[in-house]
């Protein structure tokens, strides 16, 4: 059993830790929370153990919340360290894993070089074996690279990509966040940083981004525009994305046609906060002429990396080879391939 601690407990590092608990292999230690909010309290609910820093221990009591210690003292008791705090923390924090020898797992929030290897499950598994340090990189990078490599390996090699990513503003629960009112460009420049990091992966792939934020919290939108290396008919490109877990079609016939839709799919579906840790694609937009492909998706921004999560932990100590990583996580988290509904 690997023992795991998820410092940072919101957006990301709870979702992480409900599903390292559903993992045969893995026993959560603990979560690091610097205040005792109300995710402290349904930590406590769940019965994880709370860690916090030295000085803010003091107002954890105040509150009523026990914790079990300090996120040093938890550092100690794991095996390797799950970092969910936000963008550039995870940099500061990366001294202390290292001081204690763990391993650890950064998001996308952190800049490339706070890790061994920026990793992608379906893309570059055995790259990430053995490393002390892996980056998952970001939800709408995890789900380009998902598209690209499920494409460049069933279908025909990738040669160009070109996409224009519509971001969601802010999550659900971010209240003081924006815009209102506007789109934004995200930012102005081209490419945007999502070409970039999808190159950590796929070093040589020639692609550009294009990014915008829009007044929307549910979910990303990506439009895509793949220049293959042969002809490709439409027909294969939903044959392989059907054959791949973690890909799910969107048929015309569902009369589905928006991002809020797809999420009232999933509450009506049971997933537990109504999360999909799968790229939901449109198959009315796939679109072929030649050797280029064309298609859109929508990307649920607050679950999708957690699959990911999840094979980087098995990854870095080398515990299984990549399907059977793979297959264990979709298993445990009833992740599904084929159509959403």
């Amino acid at each position: 059993m690997i023992k795991v601690a998820v410092n940072g407990y919101g957006t990301i590092g709870k979702r992480v830790a409900d599903a390292i608990k559903l993992q045969p292999d893995m026993m959560l230690i603990g979560i690091g929370k610097l205040h005792p909010d109300y995710e402290a309290l349904i930590a406590r609910k769940k019965g994880y153990n709370i860690y916090t820093s030295e000085s803010s221990i003091q107002e954890f009591k105040k509150a009523g919340i026990e914790v079990a210690g300090t996120i040093e003292d938890m550092v100690k008791e794991s095996d390797i360290v799950v970092d969910a705090t936000p963008d550039g923390v995870g940099e500061k924090n990366k001294p202390l894993y290292l001081r204690y020898g763990k391993h650890a797992i950064f998001q996308g929030g952190e800049e490339p070089e706070v890790a061994d290897v920026s990793f992608s499950a379906l893309c570059n598994y055995d790259e990430a074996i053995n490393k002390q340090t892996i980056r998952v990189v970001s939800c709408n990078t995890t789900s380009l690279l998902r598209v690209i490599c499920t494409i460049n390996n069933k279908v025909s090699k990738v040669n160009k990509v070109r996409a224009t990513i519509v971001r969601r503003a802010a999550d659900p629960k971010e209240v003081k966040k924006g815009p209102i009112n506007s789109l934004i460009p995200n930012p102005a420049s081209i490419p945007s940083h999502h070409a970039k990091d999808v190159n950590t992966v796929i070093k040589d792939l020639d692609i550009i981004t294009m990014a915008v934020v829009a007044p929307t919290t549910l979910m990303h939108m990506h439009f895509i525009n793949m220049t293959l290396s042969s002809e490709v008919k439409k027909e294969d490109i939903i044959s392989a994305i059907l054959d791949t877990p973690r890909l799910l079609l969107v048929s015309g016939k569902s009369k589905i046609n928006s991002t809020a839709e797809i999420i009232e799919v999933a509450r009506d579906l049971g997933r537990y906060r109504n999360d999909l840790y799968e790229v939901i694609l449109f198959e009315d937009s796939i679109y072929t002429k030649g050797n280029e492909l064309f298609l859109m998706y929508g990307v649920h921004q607050e679950a999708v990396v957690v699959p990911e999560n999840i094979d980087a932990i098995r990854a870095s100590f080398s515990l299984m080879n990549a399907q059977d990583s793979i297959n264990i996580t979709n298993n445990t988290l009833n992740i599904m391939k084929g159509y959403l509904i």
